[in-house]
C-alpha cells in the first residue's frame, strides 16, 4: 500500500526532481493545531462521518487539499485575456455570483450557510421592476444608473451577513514585532539589550567597521534599530569604511535603475515574456496572508527586482522560489522608516524612499543569490546535493527517525526540497525567517551550509510527532505542515544552537558524517 501511495504521489509531480512544483497540502503560514477547530460538529452527523473517512491513497488526498500558492487555469487565462474578451464574460459572471450571493460556505467545515430566507415570486416581480427603472442599455449591455444607494446599502449588507456567519480566528502578527520586542508598544529594553544596542552602535560608529566583531554580536541577533545597515554590511553590500558608505550607496543605487531603464521595457519580449509571466503569477503568492505584500505598489517593486535579476543571472534565470527571498530585505529596510510594517501602506512613503528600498532589496537579495546560485541552475544540484547531505546527516543523528522514513517510504526529497528551495520561509512566519538570516549572515556561507545543520535540527524538533505517524500520508502532511506559527525569537534561538551543535560535531569530522 504504501508503494502505492508513493508511486501516486510522484505522477503528481511528473516533471524531473530538480523542477519547483507546489507542494500539495503546503500552507502559509504554517499551520497552528490551535486554530484547527470543528464548527457546528454536533448539528450535522452527516459532516461528521464523512470526515472521519481515511483517504485510501495520497494521491485522493492530495487532490482534495487545496495549496496556498495553486493557481487555477482561470487565472492564467485572466493574465493573456484581451480587455474585450474579459468584459464580454461580466454578464455571466454577474449572473453565477448572484445565485452564489445567498450563501457562504465555512472554510474549515465545508457546511453551506443560508444568509436569508427564499424570497417569493411577487418580491421578485417587484425588484425587477424597480431595477428596470434604474437601468439603462447602452449597445446591448446593462448599464446602471447613478441611483446605486439602496443597491450599496444591500451590498455592504450582504458583506457583513457573510463575514458574520464565517468562524472567527484570531489574527497573529506576521510581521511586527520581529526583532527584539523593543519597537512601540512593546515592552522597554532589558539592561542586556540596551547594552548590546549600544556595542552595535558603538561598532557602526567607527570609522572602520570590525566586520569580524559585528559578526560575533550578531549572532544571537540583531536589534531592530541597527538591523537594515548591519545586513547591508553583512551581506558585504556596504564596505567597512563609514566614509565611503553614501558614495557606494548613490553608485549602486543608481546603477540598480540604470538597469531598470535598459532592460525593464523588454519584459514583453518574445525572449523573456514567459519569464515574466511567471515572475507576474508568483508574486501574489508571496505572503498570501500579510496585507504588505498584496500592496499593488509593493507587487510592482517585487517583479521589477525578480526579472533584473533573471535576465543578468542566465545561468538559472528565474525559479519559483526566488520570490521568497526578497520578503525579508524588503521588510527589514521598510522597518528603517515605518514601525507597524505589516499594514502600512508603502505608497505614502516618499518617492525617493521607496527607489532606495528597492535598490538595496535587490543588491542583497543578489549577494545572497551569489553563494547559493547552484540552488537554481538547470536541475537544481545544489539542492539535491544538499538534500542528500541532509539524508546522510540525519541518519547518524538520529536513527529513529530514518529507520521510520524508510518504512514508510518517505523520500527526503519530498519535504526537504521545500526547506533548501525557500530557505525554511514557508516553515516558519516571517518574523522567525529574519531572526534566522541574523544569524546566517553572521554565518562563514550561512546560507549554504549552516542552513543543512539548521534544517536537520528542524528536523529533530518534531521527532515525537514524527514517530507518532504510522502512515505515508500522515507523515507528508505533518512535514509539510509543521505548527510553527507560534515561534518567536526563543524557539529560533534554541534552534540555531542545535545546529550550531551539529555543525561543531560534523563539519570537521567527515567519518562521523558518513557511515
Amino acid at each position: 500500500m504504501a508503494t502505492e501511495n508513493r508511486i501516486n504521489f510522484w505522477r503528481r509531480n511528473a516533471k524531473v526532481p530538480g523542477s519547483v512544483q507546489p507542494v500539495y497540502g503546503a500552507q502559509h503560514p504554517p499551520l497552528d493545531p490551535r486554530l484547527r477547530r470543528t464548527y457546528l460538529k454536533d448539528t450535522n452527523p452527516q459532516f461528521n462521518n464523512l470526515k472521519s473517512k481515511k483517504a485510501s491513497s495520497f494521491h485522493e488526498f492530495a487532490r482534495s487539499t487545496n495549496d496556498a500558492w495553486d493557481i487555477d487555469e482561470e487565472e492564467d487565462e485572466d493574465f493573456l485575456r484581451t480587455p474585450a474578451q474579459t468584459s464580454s464574460g461580466l454578464h455571466s459572471t454577474s449572473t453565477q455570483n448572484q445565485q452564489q450571493e445567498n450563501e457562504a460556505v465555512d472554510t474549515e467545515t465545508g457546511v453551506s450557510h443560508r444568509l436569508a430566507p427564499p424570497r417569493t415570486e411577487a418580491e421578485n416581480l417587484q425588484d425587477g421592476q424597480e431595477e428596470d427603472a434604474e437601468c439603462k442599455h447602452v449597445n446591448g449591455q446593462v448599464v446602471k444608473s447613478s441611483s446605486d444607494a439602496y443597491l450599496n446599502t444591500s451590498s455592504v449588507r450582504s458583506t457583513l451577513q457573510k463575514q458574520q456567519s464565517l468562524p472567527v480566528r484570531p489574527i497573529i502578527p506576521l510581521v511586527a514585532r520581529m526583532s527584539d520586542q523593543n519597537a512601540s508598544g512593546a515592552p522597554p529594553m532589558t539592561v542586556r539589550e540596551k547594552s548590546r544596542l549600544d556595542k552595535f552602535k558603538q561598532l557602526l560608529a567607527s570609522p572602520n567597521t570590525d566586520l569580524e566583531e559585528l559578526r560575533k554580536h550578531s549572532w544571537s541577533g540583531i536589534p531592530r534599530e541597527v538591523r537594515p545597515i548591519t545586513w547591508r554590511l553583512l551581506s558585504g553590500y556596504l564596505p567597512a569604511n563609514k566614509e565611503r558608505r553614501e558614495l557606494v550607496l548613490k553608485r549602486k543605487r543608481d546603477e540598480y535603475f540604470g538597469f531598470i531603464e535598459q532592460y525593464y521595457h523588454s519584459r514583453t519580449d518574445e525572449h523573456y515574456k514567459d519569464t515574466y509571466r511567471q515572475i507576474h503569477i508568483d508574486i501574489p503568492r508571496t505572503n498570501p496572508l500579510i496585507p504588505l505584500f498584496q500592496q499593488p505598489v509593493v507587487q510592482e517593486v517585487f517583479e521589477r527586482i525578480l526579472f533584473i535579476w533573471a535576465i543578468r543571472h542566465p545561468a538559472s534565470g528565474y525559479v519559483q522560489g526566488i520570490n521568497d527571498l526578497v520578503t525579508p530585505f524588503f521588510v527589514v529596510f521598510l522597518s528603517e522608516f515605518v514601525k507597524d510594517v505589516e499594514n502600512f501602506e508603502v505608497a505614502a512613503l516618499p518617492l525617493d524612499t521607496r527607489r532606495n528600498i528597492e535598490a538595496d532589496s535587490f543588491w542583497c537579495m543578489s549577494k545572497l543569490l551569489d553563494g547559493i546560485q547552484d540552488n537554481y541552475t538547470f536541475a537544481q544540484p545544489g539542492i539535491q546535493n544538499k538534500v542528500k547531505a541532509l539524508e546522510e546527516l540525519v541518519s547518524r543523528i538520529d536513527e529513529d527517525i530514518h529507520n521510520h522514513f524508510k518504512r514508510y517510504e518517505v523520500e527526503y526529497l519530498q519535504f526537504a526540497f521545500r526547506w533548501m528551495n525557500n530557505l525554511l520561509m514557508r516553515e516558519l512566519p516571517l518574523r522567525c525567517t529574519i531572526r534566522l538570516w541574523d544569524t546566517y549572515q553572521a554565518e562563514a556561507e550561512g546560507f549554504s551550509h549552516f542552513h543543512l545543520y539548521v534544517c536537520s535540527a528542524f528536523l529533530i524538533e518534531w521527532r515525537k510527532e514524527i514517530l507518532s505517524m504510522v502512515d505515508f500520508q500522515g507523515l507528508l502532511m505533518l512535514l509539510q505542515n509543521l505548527p510553527t506559527i507560534h515561534w518567536g525569537n526563543e524557539e529560533v534561538g534554541l534552534l540555531l544552537a542545535e545546529a550550531y551543535r551539529l555543525k561543531y560535531m560534523f563539519a570537521d569530522a567527515p567519518s562521523h558524517y558518513k557511515r
